[in-house]
């Protein structure tokens, strides 16, 4: 089973084997969203765990003759702090909460950004657990109580040991580069606990098995916890099915990971300068990426214009664009100020009169105009983006693949062929389960090390023979989405 918790919807997929062949079936869907409580962005813990207890039940219902193993995958940074019996001490925090604004600062005063990127490779986002951590402690939050990432937390909750994976680990910032392990050098500035903070483990890890009320369900009587690539984005590049070394990528959903898969590590200064992050891959890869704003841009206008009236969906507003003239100027995805929510239609219209002295979307339909700026604004900065990935890293890319749930998006692909002139190749929607899938395969299949955790190449090999399985998938993914 895999485990895919999304910041807008979380799924539980099942694979089985028919005849020798995969199939891989969406089992359960349910929606999620953080919760604003007072001047707070919160999740929802309880109903995150409480959706995984439904689709556990119904895979145990289907699955009848037994399941080997669940591997968890989600978003990166966020986390769950615990009391002493393991409990957890309230809703977590969602990473784009106001408040690591100021926190980011303050930290920055205790340890220099150079000395950070030097320590850690990783991007300077405000949201990254390091500032979360410290914005704790700024409000009064003993720096004692223990922490765990929310996909390793949903796992501990079914039974395995308090661990962080290692390419989810990466994205806390607190990581040192050259260990894989905590940075106390970084603990130790800003006053955190290192004790609080989980063992990391490499990806493919067995860490328990399932245990419980769920346990007694015969299906369940000898599943395995494996904690695959639990961070999404370091499963959906182990899901793209390829070789060789010409290729770039674009994890494409509410976030566009734009990068390419190294290694080493790559900190020099031009690296730094264009703050690109040095993320932990499966096989002790390296996933060599900027975080850019994806689809969070449509999701928050498309939520300011239906409260205007206007009843619009993605796919109508792709497939209206699509016949649109190319925007005469295009806004910066970037602007920190477009990552928080509320009202983005002024958001963008503010940055555009800045630019402009007036609004160039004025005097047309301007929900058309708006949508069809973004996705031209999106498609050149991926191609700025990859411009700079070739530049540093001194690679001589060919190939572009797309994977999550922006693949679907045909304008928006078309357009970053047109950007960026590279071989577009649409990749599975569903390749984060794929590759939470094709880590498990190869841990079960006896390739686990444990210096390294499951080798890329294992890993590739299973995404390839399951690639061929996600037409049924995406099939019950959308008929679930429509419904």
């Amino acid at each position: 089973m895999a485990i895919d918790l999304g910041a807008e919807s979380c799924r539980v997929s099942l694979l089985r084997w028919h005849h020798d062949s995969p199939q891989i079936r969406v089992i359960h869907r349910f929606a999620n969203g953080p919760l604003r409580r007072e001047k707070t962005l919160l999740w929802n813990i309880k109903g995150i765990v409480q959706g995984i207890s439904e689709g556990l039940c119904h895979c145990a219902e289907t699955a009848t003759e037994g399941i080997a193993s669940i591997g968890v995958d989600g978003w990166a940074v966020d986390y769950v702090r615990l009391a002493d019996d393991g409990r957890a001490l309230g809703d977590p925090r969602c990473y784009r909460d106001e408040r690591t604004i100021e926190a980011e600062r303050q930290v920055h005063q205790l340890i220099s950004p150079r000395d950070l990127y030097e320590f850690t490779g990783i991007q300077f986002l405000r949201f990254n657990t390091l500032y979360q951590l410290y914005a704790d402690q700024q409000e009064g939050i003993g720096p004692h109580f223990r922490w765990i990432n929310l996909p390793e937390y949903i796992l501990f909750c079914l039974g395995a040991r308090r661990v962080a994976e290692y390419t989810n680990s990466t994205h806390t910032q607190l990581v040192d580069l050259k260990t894989g392990d905590w940075s106390r050098q970084i603990f130790d500035c800003t006053g955190l606990d290192l004790s609080a903070a989980p063992q990391i483990v490499e990806s493919g890890s067995i860490v328990g098995g399932l245990r419980g009320a769920l346990a007694e369900l015969p299906a369940f009587q000898s599943t395995l916890l494996i904690a695959p690539a639990c961070h999404d984005t370091a499963s959906a590049i182990a899901g793209i099915p390829t070789e060789g070394d010409d290729w770039a990528f674009i994890s494409s959903g509410t976030w566009s990971l734009v990068g390419t898969v190294l290694d080493k590590p790559c900190t020099t200064d031009e690296a730094l300068d264009k703050n690109f992050t040095n993320l932990g891959g499966v096989g002790k890869k390296i996933c060599f990426l900027k975080n850019l704003n994806g689809m969070w841009l449509l999701q928050q206008c498309l939520e300011s214009w239906n409260q205007q009236g206007h009843r619009w969906s993605i796919p109508e507003l792709v497939q209206a664009c699509s016949a649109l003239k190319a925007p005469t100027t295009h806004f910066d995805v970037d602007d920190p100020d477009l990552l928080l929510p509320s009202d983005m239609p002024e958001k963008i219209r503010t940055q555009l009169e800045r630019k402009h002295a007036v609004n160039p979307l004025s005097n047309g339909n301007v929900v058309l105009e708006t949508a069809n700026l973004i996705f031209h604004s999106l498609a050149k900065r991926y191609a700025e983006v990859l411009q700079d990935i070739a530049a540093i890293t001194g690679k001589s890319i060919r190939k572009l693949y797309i994977v999550g749930g922006g693949s679907r998006n045909t304008l928006l692909n078309r357009l970053t062929a047109e950007q960026t002139g590279l071989g577009v190749i649409l990749g599975p929607a569903e390749s984060s389960t794929i590759g939470n899938f094709a880590v498990q395969l190869a841990t079960l299949d006896g390739d686990w090390k444990p210096s390294v955790g499951v080798s890329a190449c294992a890993v590739s090999t299973w995404a390839r023979a399951l690639a061929d399985s996600c037409a049924s998938a995406r099939e019950e993914v959308s008929a679930e989405a429509m419904a």
